[in-house]
């Protein structure tokens, strides 16, 4: 119990780390939560990174990251899955995306305005929405409910298939080529290996 309460803490995080990175443009903190011990070793590329040892965290922010964020994330880049998915290549922003299924089962509310998508589809809210499974699935192992949890854990491998999986290598492949920081090559990197390592662990413990 308490191993696979540890392992989704660290998923968790992972996929809060991960929405938070692609889903705004960066801020100090966001910088000096990726200096920690914990996280550091995920950026193996950034640390090297002659601009990241001579700038400030807001001289990066200004002068390099924000550029790249809106390059990944607004103009040559789709992060929406119903871009990749569709066959006309339009976002689907209206109640007809078949990801308001999930999002209404659990009452997870997309504020599209805060978030500044157009669709809650965006990669970051999707992995968003996986952090939530992940958090209700801790609360069903303190609650010693093994049989929710396991629910908790087939939805999440549900979700994985029927939706993030379904676009997150051809968008993550993207910002990795396109990229011209460190910070957002590597995350897109990364990101993708977490996700789909998660995936395969997730299968294992469910088949176990």
């Amino acid at each position: 119990m308490d191993k696979l309460l540890e392992e989704a803490k660290q998923r968790e995080y992972f996929y809060a780390l991960y929405s938070r990175i692609f889903l705004l443009e960066a801020d100090t903190q966001l910088l000096k939560t990726i200096e920690g011990d914990e996280v550091k070793e995920f950026f193996p590329n950034l640390f090297d990174w002659d601009k990241y040892k001579t700038l400030s965290h807001q001289e990066l922010i200004d002068q390099h990251l924000n550029i790249d964020f809106t390059d990944i994330s607004l103009l040559h880049i789709m992060p929406y899955e119903s871009f990749y998915v569709r066959d006309d290549g339009m976002i689907e922003s209206g109640g007809d995306n078949p990801i308001h299924a999930f999002y209404e089962k659990f009452n997870f509310i997309v504020e599209k305005d805060k978030a500044r998508v157009v669709s809650p589809d965006h990669i970051a809210i999707e992995m968003e929405f996986m952090y939530m499974l992940i958090n209700s699935s801790m609360d069903a192992l303190k609650n010693a409910d093994i049989s929710s949890y396991k629910d908790f854990v087939d939805m999440q491998i549900e979700f994985l298939e029927k939706h993030i999986l379904r676009f997150a290598a051809q968008y993550f492949i993207a910002v990795k080529a396109e990229s011209i920081t460190p910070f957002y090559h590597d995350s897109a990197m990364m990101a993708l290996e977490f996700l789909l390592s998660d995936y395969q662990q997730l299968k294992e413990q469910s088949d176990a």
